[in-house]
């Protein structure tokens, strides 16, 4: 048998394309499991206050606990029952957003949670606000212990992203089914895609390797 990466070559500006759309949805998808992650951290911090855990909870529980393929087609195919009708974009970075978001809250719990419990008592007794003493002394140093995890996370969601192609988003791997189909050459094609995903992964890894180092040397991670 011999490999013809003939049609990769052809299709290779397809390829860097999908990539790009690669690229995007995954930077726009890893915002929305941030802002989602540390509201829902928050949440469940407190289990005094029950509905808002409960709610926090039951996310975590539910996104954690189904498979994300299934809650992509929940948000494609499901919400035009309801006549909402969104794009297959949009769909993907909320899909995946929501998904990787109950990971983060994790992250941004378990940060909160490793700060001494003392600043929170010291700030209290000079008179800060339970807000403020959250917002000036416990999250900017929690912020800093996030950034290993939230790397691995960003990692996690480029490749999970492959999954968005079934939504018929022109991601880096719809645009290699799509060479498929017209060269009949799965073999070679995926390799290509395979090595694209390794060099999009790699470079992540060592730019967020990169960003740890200088906040270490720098004396901001402990």
């Amino acid at each position: 048998m011999e490999l013809d990466f003939s049609p990769v070559w052809r299709g290779w500006p397809d390829l860097l394309h999908g990539a790009s759309v690669t690229v995007e949805i995954t930077v726009a998808s890893l915002v929305l499991s941030i802002i989602v992650g540390l509201c829902v951290g928050m949440a469940r911090l407190d289990p005094g206050k029950r509905i808002l855990y409960g709610t926090a909870s039951a996310y975590v529980l539910f996104f954690r606990g189904t498979p994300l393929l299934v809650q992509l087609f929940l948000l494609f195919f499901g919400l035009p029952q309801f006549d909402i009708l969104l794009p297959a974009f949009v769909c993907g970075v909320i899909g995946l957003g929501l998904y990787s978001g109950s990971y983060v809250s994790e992250v941004v719990r378990g940060a909160i949670q490793s700060i001494d419990r003392g600043q929170m008592e010291a700030a209290r007794s000079m008179g800060m606000s339970y807000a403020h003493a959250m917002r000036y002394i416990i999250l900017p140093q929690a912020v800093l212990r996030m950034v290993p995890p939230l790397g691995n996370e960003f990692i996690a969601l480029i490749k999970n992203s492959a999954l968005v192609s079934l939504l018929t988003i022109s991601d880096l791997m719809h645009e290699g089914q799509k060479i498929i189909s017209v060269s009949y050459r799965s073999l070679e094609v995926y390799i290509a895609v395979a090595l694209i995903y390794l060099v999009l992964t790699t470079l992540a890894g060592q730019t967020l390797r990169l960003i740890e180092k200088r906040l270490r040397v720098g004396g901001m991670v402990q």
